[in-house]
Formats: C-alpha cells, structure tokens, sequence
C-alpha cells in the first residue's frame, strides 16, 4: 500500500462520529529567548516574549477531532477554580462538539506551564490535584457516556491519571460501549491495565508498555511479547505501541504484527503526539477503516504533529500532504 491510497481515508474521516472521556487539562506555555545563565544559579534566563494557553490532556484529543472535522461528543470534569472555567471556554469556543465539561468543587484543575526558548523545552511546572472523582459525580460522567454510546461508534479514553478513571469508571464505560457495539481506543496510563479489560485497542508508548506488562521492551520481538503478554491477560483486541524514533508496531490479537517506520524528518516537541494519534485512530475507524489503514494513517500524522512546537493538531491538508510526500508505508 502507498501512503496516496489513504487520501480517500483523510476526506472521510469528517464523517466519524467519536466520543472522548478524560482527563481535562490547560496548558499554558511561555516563549522567549536564552541569552545568558543567571548570576543567581546555574541556570538559564529566559526573556519572554509571548505566552499561549491551550486544551491539554483529553482536551487536545478533543481539539484533534475538531480539525479534523469529526463530529465528537466530549465528557470531562474540572474544578470550579480560574483554571477550570477558562477550559470550559475553550472548549464552547471550539463549536460543533457536545460537551459536558462537570465541575468539582475543591478541585484543582490541573494547570501544566512549559517554558520554551526556540525549539527547546527549558521546564515544565505543574499545578495539579489527581485525586478520583466523589462518587456522585463519577456516576453522572459514566452515565453521560452511557447515554452517548449508542449514537457513536467509537469511544476514546483518554487517562492521563488525573482520577477520572479511578475506581471502577473506566470498566463501566467499557462495558457499556461493548454493549452498544461501540470500539473502545484507550490512552492509558499507570501499571495496571486490568482496568481497561476487554477493550478494543490501547496505545500506550514503549515505557508504559514496559512498565505495565513488567517485560524488557528493548527490540520488535520484546515489544511483541510484552504486548501479546498484556493482549491475552486483559482481553484486548490490539495494541499500536509507539516506539519514538523506531516508529509504531501494531501487534493484534489474531497474531498479526505490523511495523511502521517513523514518519518525522525533524522532531521538535513531542508534547500531545498521542493525543493527536489516538484522534486519528478514532477518527479512522469511525469513518470505516480497517485497523491496519488506521494505524498508518495515525503513524503518518503523528510524524506531522512532532515537527511542530507545543500541543499541537493535525489539519486533514497537513496530513494529505504528509501522505503524498512518501511514496510508502
């Protein structure tokens, strides 16, 4: 397969129809520029030059979907602090997605703060409370996502450990979404993946990977049995592992692997690149693709999102471009 057949694939995915639940979060970053070490410690000064805030966490995913034109129904929860109402915003000024974005009360909405000089992370401040949800509140997000399962076809989770899917959220969710018929895509996060038994695909990176199943995630064939290993304990139907500069290994259930090259030319943050891959993922099967055609898909997207610097998104132009670009895949 050349990456141009997936063009027809870029234009269809504006016909998906997703649901996101996660965790919610603001990122806010501060540009400048380093021209010396500070006299007080030995560390650089950083003059600022302007700052940017934007939907981080689940948000990005949600901010994902929405430049590539699908039609999303998002389901989240902040504190009722600046940071959160902010969010809240945000997400109203993005249009053309439900969303229900709960509030707790005494809940610090996670604010995330990277300084960047060029191209070049310098820190990354966060201001967080990842505690789980009260139980009231955590029955009315399940219950939302329950009653949106049936007019969707693919669900994504999108854990960033922030209590969203503490206790039992995420088996309920799942559950639910079998029961409609509804693909689960999972971001997970933590050693525990028993928490997302029975869903369709996980995403997690090599690291998380390693960390979960307890395996050395060294080379392909590592890789492969670690997530068999988790694939078989857990009832998934597929894993799609990104392995950084050795690009994505999609390792299924029925015993089919399939490796994918890194698509980057340059990489400059890697900051939401898998908010931006499991968007795809979602996008694409919700549009019809195959897993191997959505995998590829995310892959070559995932290349354009890396070049960029900050939470990035993909633009369907973006992507076809990418896409032609490369004579395969």
């Amino acid at each position: 397969m050349t990456q141009a057949d997936l063009i027809p694939l870029v234009e269809k995915l504006k016909l998906a129809r997703v649901l996101c639940v996660g965790d919610l979060m603001l990122d806010h970053y501060v540009y400048g520029r380093v021209e010396r070490i500070s006299p007080e410690a030995p560390v650089p000064v950083l003059h600022i030059e302007r700052e940017e805030r934007t939907l981080g966490g689940a948000g990005n995913v949600l901010r994902n979907l929405h430049a590539l034109g699908v039609e999303t129904c998002f389901i989240s929860v902040t504190g009722a602090d600046p940071a959160g109402y902010e969010i809240a915003q945000m997400v109203a000024g993005l249009g053309g997605a439900e969303a229900h974005v709960l509030s707790e009360r005494g809940r610090t909405t996670t604010l995330k703060t990277r300084y960047v000089s060029g191209t070049q992370q310098l820190l990354r401040a966060d201001h967080e409370q990842a505690t789980p949800l009260p139980a009231e509140l955590r029955a009315d997000l399940v219950k939302l996502a329950t009653d949106a399962m049936t007019h969707h076809k693919v669900a994504v989770l999108s854990d960033y450990a922030k209590g969203i899917f503490a206790g039992d959220s995420a088996a309920e969710i799942i559950a639910a979404a079998k029961a409609a018929q509804c693909t689960v895509v999972i971001d997970p996060k933590g050693s525990d993946y028993s928490i997302y038994r029975g869903a369709d695909l996980l995403k997690p990176n090599r690291l998380e990977l390693a960390v979960a199943a307890k395996m050395p995630v060294g080379t392909d064939e590592e890789v492969v049995g670690a997530a068999r290993t988790l694939i078989a304990a857990h009832g998934f139907g597929a894993m799609l592992v990104s392995c950084g500069k050795d690009g994505m290994l999609l390792v299924e259930a029925n015993g089919e692997t399939l490796k994918l090259a890194a698509e980057a030319r340059e990489v400059f943050d890697v900051s939401g690149a898998g908010d931006t891959v499991v968007s795809v993922l979602a996008a694409a099967l919700g549009a019809g693709a195959t897993l191997a055609e959505a995998a590829r898909l995310a892959n070559a997207a995932a290349g354009v999102v890396v070049a960029k610097v900050g939470t990035a998104v993909v633009e369907p132009t973006e992507l076809e471009a990418a896409l032609l670009n490369r004579d395969t895949i």
